[in-house]
């Protein structure tokens, strides 16, 4: 299933932005990030000076791609939660709303149980707004669907 690319508005920017920042927050992450399935970056917060953000936006969706396969061979729709531990830092990665995906960086500054309370709640505001994003992106297309309808003739009777 093809999704189009997503055209942003400010109002939504605004809110994705505010979920990320108050996500890094409360579960006290080292970043966060929001990334479409085609593994461009949408929004992020918190400490991404080291990282290459283009690169992990990329191999996320890549992840989620792989163990969407994966989920299939075992009669599964998809895995919408992966964790990967590191020896210093740990990844928590969520598909929101079946259209964007989460990565919450941490260490032991915080644990997994808080990460994952702190992201089911972050996750449910996300999907609201990337809903409404949505809504607004299907009513453009209708309306330049409807447009492209007009004729030149039409075009012609209004002007004469």
């Amino acid at each position: 299933m093809s999704q189009s690319a997503f055209v942003m508005h400010e109002e939504e920017y605004g809110e994705i932005t505010a979920v990320v920042e108050r996500l890094l927050r409360e579960a006290n992450a080292k970043c966060v990030y929001l990334v479409d399935k085609d593994g461009q970056l949408i929004a992020s917060s918190g400490d991404i000076k080291e990282i290459d953000v283009t690169s992990l936006a990329s191999l996320t969706a890549g992840n989620i791609a792989a163990t969407g396969g994966m989920a299939k061979l075992i009669g599964e729709k998809e895995f919408s939660v992966l964790f990967h531990e590191g020896e210093r830092d740990n990844l928590h990665i969520s598909v929101v709303g079946q259209r964007v995906i989460l990565v919450v960086i941490f260490d032991k500054r915080s644990s997994i149980g808080l990460v994952r309370l702190r992201v089911k709640k972050a996750s449910d505001d996300l999907a609201r707004t990337i809903q409404k994003l949505v809504s607004k992106m299907e009513a453009v297309t209708e309306e330049a669907s409807l447009l492209e309808q007009i004729t030149d003739d039409d075009i012609e009777k209004l002007f004469s």
